[in-house]
Protein backbone atom coordinates (compact mmCIF):
# COMPACT_ATOMS: atom_id res chain seq x y z
CA UNK A 1 0.00 0.00 0.00
CA UNK A 2 1.22 3.34 -0.88
CA UNK A 3 1.06 5.62 2.02
CA UNK A 4 -0.39 9.03 1.69
CA UNK A 5 1.01 12.15 3.27
CA UNK A 6 -2.30 13.55 4.62
CA UNK A 7 -2.82 16.03 7.18
CA UNK A 8 -5.97 15.71 10.04
CA UNK A 9 -7.39 18.99 7.80
CA UNK A 10 -7.01 16.69 4.73
CA UNK A 11 -8.98 13.40 5.80
CA UNK A 12 -9.65 10.26 3.67
CA UNK A 13 -12.57 11.02 1.36
CA UNK A 14 -12.66 7.64 -0.37
CA UNK A 15 -13.51 3.90 1.44
CA UNK A 16 -9.95 3.11 1.44
CA UNK A 17 -7.62 3.70 4.56
CA UNK A 18 -5.37 5.98 4.49
CA UNK A 19 -2.21 5.77 6.54
CA UNK A 20 -0.07 8.92 7.30
CA UNK A 21 3.57 9.19 9.17
CA UNK A 22 3.37 11.36 11.31
CA UNK A 23 6.36 13.46 12.26
CA UNK A 24 6.82 11.54 16.17
CA UNK A 25 7.38 8.37 13.54
CA UNK A 26 3.73 6.82 14.53
CA UNK A 27 1.56 5.71 11.66
CA UNK A 28 -2.49 6.89 11.63
CA UNK A 29 -5.08 5.22 9.96
CA UNK A 30 -7.60 6.24 8.73
CA UNK A 31 -11.35 5.67 7.19
CA UNK A 32 -14.55 7.68 6.54
CA UNK A 33 -17.76 6.50 6.11
CA UNK A 34 -21.18 7.90 5.66
CA UNK A 35 -24.89 7.35 6.37
CA UNK A 36 -28.37 9.48 5.34
CA UNK A 37 -29.36 8.03 9.11
CA UNK A 38 -28.57 10.50 11.74
CA UNK A 39 -26.36 9.60 14.23
CA UNK A 40 -27.95 7.64 17.03
CA UNK A 41 -28.95 5.03 14.67
CA UNK A 42 -25.57 4.77 13.16
CA UNK A 43 -24.37 4.60 17.26
CA UNK A 44 -26.79 2.17 17.82
CA UNK A 45 -25.53 0.12 14.74
CA UNK A 46 -21.76 0.29 16.36
CA UNK A 47 -22.63 -0.36 20.06
CA UNK A 48 -26.00 -2.16 20.13
CA UNK A 49 -24.95 -5.98 21.32
CA UNK A 50 -27.21 -7.64 18.40
CA UNK A 51 -25.94 -5.19 15.54
CA UNK A 52 -22.42 -4.89 17.07
CA UNK A 53 -22.15 -8.93 16.28
CA UNK A 54 -23.13 -8.51 13.14
CA UNK A 55 -20.48 -6.54 11.52
CA UNK A 56 -18.09 -6.87 14.24
CA UNK A 57 -18.04 -9.38 17.47
CA UNK A 58 -19.18 -9.54 21.20
CA UNK A 59 -18.74 -7.09 23.70
CA UNK A 60 -18.61 -7.96 27.89
CA UNK A 61 -18.73 -6.05 30.13
CA UNK A 62 -19.88 -2.22 31.51
CA UNK A 63 -20.53 0.13 28.85
CA UNK A 64 -19.21 3.17 30.30
CA UNK A 65 -15.73 5.44 30.18
CA UNK A 66 -13.09 3.82 32.17
CA UNK A 67 -14.87 0.39 31.88
CA UNK A 68 -13.10 -2.66 31.30
CA UNK A 69 -14.59 -5.83 29.22
CA UNK A 70 -13.77 -8.37 26.69
CA UNK A 71 -14.03 -8.29 23.26
CA UNK A 72 -14.44 -11.24 20.59
CA UNK A 73 -13.78 -10.56 16.93
CA UNK A 74 -16.12 -13.02 16.32
CA UNK A 75 -15.95 -12.58 12.25
CA UNK A 76 -11.57 -13.96 12.02
CA UNK A 77 -10.78 -18.00 11.07
CA UNK A 78 -10.51 -17.84 15.00
CA UNK A 79 -12.41 -15.85 17.21
CA UNK A 80 -10.16 -14.03 19.37
CA UNK A 81 -11.48 -12.18 22.65
CA UNK A 82 -8.85 -9.41 23.82
CA UNK A 83 -9.49 -7.22 27.41
CA UNK A 84 -10.10 -3.60 26.50
CA UNK A 85 -10.79 0.17 28.16
CA UNK A 86 -13.53 1.91 27.00
CA UNK A 87 -11.53 4.87 27.13
CA UNK A 88 -14.00 7.36 26.19
CA UNK A 89 -17.96 7.00 25.64
CA UNK A 90 -19.76 9.99 24.70
CA UNK A 91 -22.97 8.44 22.77
CA UNK A 92 -24.08 9.59 20.29
CA UNK A 93 -20.63 11.10 19.20
CA UNK A 94 -17.44 9.48 20.33
CA UNK A 95 -16.20 6.56 21.52
CA UNK A 96 -12.62 5.05 22.07
CA UNK A 97 -11.63 1.47 22.92
CA UNK A 98 -7.74 0.49 23.98
CA UNK A 99 -6.34 -2.83 24.22
CA UNK A 100 -3.88 -2.89 27.19
CA UNK A 101 -2.01 -6.02 26.15
CA UNK A 102 -1.65 -4.41 22.43
CA UNK A 103 0.76 -1.79 23.26
CA UNK A 104 -0.44 1.62 21.61
CA UNK A 105 -4.02 -0.28 20.07
CA UNK A 106 -6.37 2.42 20.35
CA UNK A 107 -9.30 2.70 18.05
CA UNK A 108 -11.31 5.90 18.28
CA UNK A 109 -14.48 6.25 16.54
CA UNK A 110 -16.27 9.82 15.94
CA UNK A 111 -19.41 10.65 14.70
CA UNK A 112 -20.65 14.34 12.88
CA UNK A 113 -22.83 15.19 10.98
CA UNK A 114 -21.80 16.98 7.77
CA UNK A 115 -23.63 17.75 4.47
CA UNK A 116 -26.95 16.00 6.05
CA UNK A 117 -25.22 12.71 6.59
CA UNK A 118 -23.71 10.85 9.59
CA UNK A 119 -20.32 10.90 9.40
CA UNK A 120 -17.89 8.12 11.14
CA UNK A 121 -14.09 9.30 11.49
CA UNK A 122 -11.92 6.10 11.98
CA UNK A 123 -8.35 6.29 13.49
CA UNK A 124 -5.93 4.15 14.93
CA UNK A 125 -2.28 4.93 15.92
CA UNK A 126 0.68 2.79 15.38
CA UNK A 127 3.89 2.60 16.53
CA UNK A 128 6.93 3.52 14.43
CA UNK A 129 7.53 1.77 11.75
CA UNK A 130 4.92 -0.71 11.95
CA UNK A 131 3.51 -2.13 8.53
CA UNK A 132 0.21 -1.05 8.49
CA UNK A 133 -1.33 -2.96 5.48
CA UNK A 134 -3.56 -6.11 6.60
CA UNK A 135 -4.39 -3.50 9.77
CA UNK A 136 -5.92 -1.31 7.26
CA UNK A 137 -7.31 -4.32 5.02
CA UNK A 138 -8.53 -5.84 8.26
CA UNK A 139 -10.66 -2.49 9.33
CA UNK A 140 -11.47 -2.24 5.34
CA UNK A 141 -13.65 -5.09 5.61
CA UNK A 142 -15.30 -4.46 9.03
CA UNK A 143 -16.19 -1.24 8.05
CA UNK A 144 -17.65 -2.70 5.24
CA UNK A 145 -19.66 -4.93 7.39
CA UNK A 146 -20.64 -1.85 9.32
CA UNK A 147 -22.12 -0.23 6.26
CA UNK A 148 -24.16 -3.10 5.43
CA UNK A 149 -25.37 -3.19 8.95
CA UNK A 150 -26.15 0.82 9.30
CA UNK A 151 -27.50 0.76 6.23
CA UNK A 152 -29.81 -2.18 6.62
CA UNK A 153 -28.36 -4.55 3.55
CA UNK A 154 -27.32 -7.43 3.10
CA UNK A 155 -23.53 -8.16 4.75
CA UNK A 156 -20.48 -8.35 2.10
CA UNK A 157 -19.10 -11.17 1.04
CA UNK A 158 -16.41 -13.93 3.09
CA UNK A 159 -12.94 -12.78 3.75
CA UNK A 160 -11.73 -14.30 0.79
CA UNK A 161 -14.16 -12.44 -2.03
CA UNK A 162 -13.52 -9.68 -0.24
CA UNK A 163 -9.54 -9.90 -0.31
CA UNK A 164 -9.81 -10.64 -4.46
CA UNK A 165 -11.79 -7.84 -5.15
CA UNK A 166 -10.18 -5.41 -2.63
CA UNK A 167 -6.46 -6.96 -1.67
CA UNK A 168 -5.02 -5.74 -4.43
CA UNK A 169 -5.87 -1.93 -3.57
CA UNK A 170 -3.54 -2.59 -0.44
CA UNK A 171 -1.05 -4.80 -2.23
CA UNK A 172 -2.80 -7.98 -1.14
CA UNK A 173 -3.97 -10.86 -2.93
CA UNK A 174 -5.16 -14.36 -1.93
CA UNK A 175 -2.12 -15.46 -1.98
CA UNK A 176 0.42 -13.19 0.19
CA UNK A 177 -2.50 -12.05 2.51
CA UNK A 178 -2.90 -13.58 5.93
CA UNK A 179 -6.11 -15.67 6.57
CA UNK A 180 -8.76 -13.44 7.51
Amino acid sequence: MTDAQTTPADPPTGRRGVVTDLPDGRRRLEFRRSWPDGPDAVWDAITEPDRLARWFGTYEGERAPGARGTLTMTHEAEPAAEAVVIAECDPPRRLVVEWPEQEGWRVELALAVESGRTTLHFVQHFAAGTDVTDFALGWHWYLDKLDAVAGDRPAPGDWDSFLAEVGPDYGRTPENAPEG
